[in-house]
């Protein structure tokens, strides 16, 4: 079920709302990056690395959204990191008991008994700051952002030019805000730019949901987001083929149209205009 996609680096898709799950080759094991949704994707995930003989050293969560705080015990006990603030994000947000039955009406119905929640956002923060994941293998820098989630993580394996964009750069989903934020714009055109310096060298890029791209496509679907961020901004329908007649998931324009909606009406609040 895995794929390579450069040397060392593998992916799965899995069939829900086809989210990658990243398996990086280390001396002594692998790094897991989004390991999965389903339970029994995980769990065949976690038999294909034994059989490879490559346990989990590591893990990361890119950012703290359910669907990527996720783990099977099949994959075993090694340590999960998210950044500092996604960490953080996730102890407050599961702190109390009835957090978990929450993040259940959270998940479509259709999937509910296939994804294993006993494992959920059990992640350790890397200290503020720091430049890449502790583990024994190709360095994994962190570009952290506030796009999308508080504590988001894009994950640069320099050596393997590759980027996990996390849930930035999808070829089916447009880019979804933290309407919760200050200032969702900005914080989504700031975090494009970074990625953007990130990139020079970068060969491969993975999404946290969609297909996986080649050096051409990296530069298209940062200018792509750009675009619509840029719409959303200025109150302009934006021409994206991810929320018209050909898009891949129907539901997705109706995110684009809360989206619009939700900023209209803090500009309605604030004074400013969109």
């Amino acid at each position: 079920m895995l794929r390579q996609v450069a040397e060392g680096v593998l992916v799965h898709e899995s069939g829900f709302c086809r989210s990658n799950a990243v398996v990086v080759q280390g001396r002594a094991g692998v790094l897991l990056v989004d390991p999965g949704v389903q339970g029994h994707e995980m769990a065949c995930l976690a038999n294909d690395l034994r059989e490879l003989g490559r346990p989990v050293v590591a893990g990361f969560s890119t950012h703290p959204h359910w669907d990527h705080l996720l783990w099977h015990p099949g994959l075993g006990s090694a340590p999960r990191y998210g950044t500092a603030r996604c960490a953080a994000t996730v102890r407050d947000r599961l702190s109390d008991p009835g957090a978990k039955a929450r993040v259940a009406q959270l998940i479509p119905p259709d999937i509910l008994e296939q994804v294993p929640l006993d494992l959920l956002g059990l992640i350790t923060g890397v200290p503020a700051g720091a430049a890449g994941i502790p583990w024994d293998g190709p360095q994994v820098r962190i570009v952290e952002h506030q796009a999308h989630a508080p504590g988001h993580a894009a994950l640069l394996i320099e050596e393997r030019g590759v980027l996990v964009a996390g849930d930035m750069l999808s070829d089916v989903l447009v880019p979804m805000l933290d309407l919760n934020a200050a200032d969702p714009i900005e914080d989504y055109l700031a975090a494009l730019l970074l990625l953007e310096r990130a990139a020079d060298d970068v060969e491969v890029l993975v999404p946290g949901h969609g297909s996986v791209g080649g050096a051409d496509e990296v530069r298209a679907r940062i200018d792509r987001d750009r675009a619509y961020v840029h719409a959303l901004r200025d109150a302009q329908v934006p021409g994206d083929p991810r929320i018209g007649p050909s898009a891949t998931y129907d539901w997705v324009a109706g995110v684009h149209d809360r989206q619009v909606q939700h900023l209209a009406g803090r500009g309605e609040r604030d004074g400013t205009p969109g």
